[in-house]
């Protein structure tokens, strides 16, 4: 990774942690020499957008659990993550709170019987809101990269949607997959 780029993998995030301490965003950026942090900004029941109720097989405007959080790099706002999950999964859990959730929330879901076993992404470019650009230090208008993924069970059943809005610059998003 040359000067100030920065290269994502989705990977990390799809699998329940090893027990290690600290999360996943913060490991993933250490072990690049940088430093990864996030502010948990929101977090309860919400009504579900549009989009993520069709993700989460739910009726627009049902209620569903969402965290919202910015995260950082070095210091900076990098990434906008707005993570919902059906309100059977997620309701009256960590999920559902502010606080940090030891283990990340996919170990969380992971012991709550949820565990992930497909995931499909898309990554779009549109512009940046107004309340997206105040919180990542950016003009109104400015592109972004959206990147939203959605988690399936098993069983194919929706169990969390990630709505992730980025600044373009100095982004990579980089994707590997094993056939066979």
């Amino acid at each position: 990774m040359g000067g100030n780029e920065w290269v994502s993998t989705s990977t990390p995030y799809l699998a329940a942690s090893s027990g290690a301490p600290g999360d996943t965003w913060a490991a993933e950026a250490a072990s690049e020499g940088r430093r990864g942090s996030q502010r948990i900004v929101q977090a309860g029941e919400v009504e579900a957008p549009e989009a993520v109720a069709e993700l989460l097989g739910v009726v627009a405007g049902e209620n569903v659990v969402a965290r919202r959080r910015i995260m950082y790099l070095d210091g900076e706002p990098c990434e906008l993550t707005d993570t919902y999950y059906p309100l059977g999964i997620a309701g009256g859990t960590g999920l559902a709170g502010t606080a940090k959730i030891p283990g990340g929330a996919v170990s969380l879901l992971a012991e709550l019987g949820h565990v992930g076993v497909r995931v499909r992404e898309e990554v779009t470019a549109r512009r940046a809101t107004g309340p997206e650009a105040e919180q990542l230090g950016m003009a109104e208008g400015e592109p972004v990269l959206q990147l939203t993924r959605l988690t399936l069970d098993e069983a194919d059943r929706p169990i969390q949607v990630d709505v992730m809005a980025m600044p373009p610059r100095r982004q990579k998003l980089r994707y590997e997959t094993r056939i066979g």
